[in-house]
Formats: C-alpha cells, structure tokens, sequence
C-alpha cells in the first residue's frame, strides 16, 4: 500500500519560476524529492500558499503528486519575511482541507521554519509526526546579514522550539548539523545527515562549442559563469569585483549572470541587478560582464556546459545545489568555503574555496583554473565523478526514505501501545507534546 505523505512549502512552490528572490533552491528540493519519492511509490502532497487568485485548490501535478494551493492571507505574492502572521490561518486550512477529504497521511515533511510553525500545530490536532528541513537557520542568517535580516525576531525563538518539537531535523551537511547543535541545543540523536542532489537526466556535460552556439556565445571567449538567485548574501558583488581585476590577465574574459524576476535583465524588476550593473561599471566592467535574465532549467545545462568556471561566493549558504549542477555539466568551481559548498566541493580536487567577501582570493583561483588546462581536467574529471557518486536525487531520496520508515516505524509502536493502555482503560496522550505555542506575534 503507498505511504501519504504531506510535505508544506509555505513559500516556494514547485510550480513556480526559478531565480527570483524568494524562488531558489528549496523549491528545486521540494520538486525533485517529490518527484522521485513518488517514483518510489510514496503519494505526495505539497501545500503551499496561494499567492495568485487565479490558481486552482488542486493541481494533479505528476504521478503521485498533487499541488494543494492555500488561501493564507491575500491571494498576492508577499515577500516571506513578512509571512509569519498568516500561519495560524495556513494550519488552519491546510487542516479543514484533510479533514474534508479524510485523508490519511502518514507524516509529515515541512519545508522551512515557516511550514514547520504549520506541522507543529498539525502534530497536536491530527497527532501527526513532522520532520523538518530548514533550508536556513535564523540565527545563522543574522549572524551574517544583521540589521539587513527582514525576519522578525521571534523567528529564532520559534526554531528553537520547533527542534525541540519535530520528530526527526534533516541537516543538510555536516555544518548544518553543527549549526543545530551550537546554536539550537539540538538532541544529536534527532538529526540525520542528508544532502542536497541534482537531476543527471538534467544536467549532464554538453560538448562546450555546441552549448556556445545555442546560447550565442563567442567560441574564444573565456566565460565565467555566476548563477544563481539574485539577492546581496549570494555575493555576486564578489564575483563581479574578482573578474573585473582580471580584464588586464585574461584575454577576451566575459562574466555571465544568469538570475532575476524576469527572462530579461530588467533593474526595474530586480534592484539587485541595478546595483550590480553600478558595480559592473563602476569597475569599468561593463562590457565584461553580461546580464543573462532568469532562465528556464531546461537550458541552464548549456550555460553550465559554456562556461570555463562555475562561481558561487555566497556569504553563508546551507547547501547550495548550483554547484552540484555545475560539477554535473563538467565544470569546475570556485565556491565559497561555508556551509554545503565546502562539503559538495572538494579543494584542490573538484574546485577551490576560497573565503567568502574575498574577491582577490576568488580572482586568484579563477586565474588558475583559466590558465591551467591539466589542471581544469583533472577537476572536471573528479567533479563529474563526485556528484553522480554522491549527489543525485535518486539517492537523495533513498536516504529520505529510510528516515520516512524510522519516523513511521516509531508511530506504529506508539499507536500499539496507546491501544494497549485504552483496552486496559488507560487513557495516555499520544504524542505527549510540548507546550502549546501561539503563532501570533
């Protein structure tokens, strides 16, 4: 029989557009273990809020998996710092929703802290047990962004309560499980180690001159390539800086920024590109570096495939799967040495790292990987090697899997024993909670 599952993304749907500033890796996690636990013969259904109000209840997105659209707040895209207040009526619904279908789910996997605040509430009304994958930790993010963090304080008090609460924390890599630790008192025993994966039926290397000649790119050029969403922390500032002190080294040198609210590159919808086209040409970049729009996904392989290097200097970043993409495509990385980033790329081996806001020491490694082409291959080699040993979803989703039966396996003792102790006229709460924790600020 197939397991229900619910997971809740209360603010990065599967079904939207990448590379906008709240549309990045989380919704890339939730579609692709989605997609492959349904193909393991889980049924999985993603609630997540509505933000347009023309969009259906319910969407049959793929085999097994269907999109449950949830009116929290106005039908409007709201930026998720400013989400918190309308979880109490996401429960709320998302709760009247199974309950008038009388659907059974077995658990449940929230998404963020946000979606988390939902299943703790869903844990006590259904005695439903949740796991969590945080995608990022609060007192991580203002610990690096500070006054700029637009989340309300109350989150980091929030997260404590909800490790505290949740019946398995998924770390995303071993600093992720360190983060929980140090700053959350996390109980090891609650956490499992799972990474983040790419799709090798999505990304796979294609022969460089062909990708160029799709994306109409210059063969002789050297490309640097920058993908990613476009916000300050993921440090494309640091990219632009270290290519533009290299105009002088490497001849015909181009930087590619692929990101933004729109397929083109537009200031208006995206101040971050305003910004950054003002650094481009105050570093008199501007005809090194070339503003590329968001993409789709399915073309991203070309872009990976294109470049010479593959850039990724964020600030702080919990996983990071565009690296994993890159290796995927046979390109090598320069990443910051934080988070995922220093766990999927090896130093010296797949990629280098370097310390984040360090545009010098970025500048010095692409300069390596540029001039040195034994070098180049033997990284493109290892790199290959390494994500498909390591990092395809498909494993992703066999190591969820075993955390899923864990998490079942220990409700189904529990439920026999409650039965135990009600035919013996003992009457024992179920879950035994914690405190009862209001959402409202």
């Amino acid at each position: 029989m197939k397991q229900k599952v619910a997971f809740i993304s209360e603010h990065a749907s599967p079904l939207a557009s990448l590379g906008g500033v709240d549309n990045g890796g989380q919704n890339v996690y939730v579609s692709e273990l989605s997609t492959q636990l349904a193909g393991m013969g889980y049924e999985i259904d993603i609630y997540t809020r509505k933000d347009r109000e023309d969009l259906p209840e319910t969407v049959e997105w793929k085999p097994g998996i269907r999109v449950i659209h949830i009116q929290a707040g106005p039908a409007m895209y709201i930026p998720k710092e400013y989400l918190m207040d309308h979880m109490g009526a996401f429960a709320t619904a998302m709760q009247a929703y199974i309950r008038k279908n009388r659907l059974l789910y077995k658990l449940v996997h929230a998404h963020f802290f946000m979606s988390a605040m939902v299943a703790a509430k869903l844990k006590r009304e259904l005695h439903l047990p949740y796991v969590i994958t945080f995608h990022a930790l609060g007192k991580v993010r203002r610990l690096h962004q500070q006054q700029a963090d637009g989340f309300p304080v109350e989150r980091l008090a929030i997260e404590s309560f909800l490790v505290r609460d949740a019946d398995c924390l998924i770390a995303e890599c071993p600093q992720d499980r360190l983060d929980l630790i140090d700053h959350y008192r996390a109980a090891t025993e609650k956490i499992e180690v799972v990474p983040c994966g790419f799709n090798p039926r999505e990304f796979w290397p294609v022969d460089k001159q062909e990708a160029r000649e799709r994306l109409g790119l210059r063969r002789q050029d050297k490309i640097v390539l920058q993908l990613g969403r476009m916000v300050p922390r993921k440090g494309v500032e640091d990219v632009i800086r270290a290519t533009a002190s290299l105009q002088g080294h490497i001849r015909k040198l181009k930087l590619i920024v692929v990101g933004g609210e729109a397929e083109l590159p537009d200031p208006a919808a995206t101040p971050e590109i305003r910004r950054l086209m003002q650094i481009a040409k105050d570093c008199r970049a501007e005809q090194t570096v070339q503003f590329a729009g968001r993409k789709d996904r399915s073309v991203l392989k070309y872009y990976y495939s294109a470049a010479d290097v593959f850039v990724s200097v964020p600030w702080y970043e919990p996983f990071g799967i565009t690296p994993l993409e890159a290796m995927a495509c046979g390109t090598p990385v320069v990443g910051a040495n934080v988070g995922g980033i220093k766990y999927s790329v090896v130093d010296r081996l797949t990629g280098f790292l370097v310390p984040p806001k360090d545009p010098v020491s970025t500048a010095r490694m692409i300069f390596q990987l540029m001039q040195d082409k034994f070098m180049h291959n033997y990284m493109r080699k290892n790199g290959l090697q390494r994500v498909n040993k390591m990092f395809t979803w498909e494993k992703v989703a066999t190591s969820i899997d075993t955390v899923y039966e864990k998490i079942m396996s220990r409700r189904s003792i529990l439920e026999a024993e409650n039965r135990n102790y009600e035919e013996s006229g003992i009457h024992r709460q179920r879950w035994n909670p914690d405190k009862e924790y209001s959402f409202q600020r």
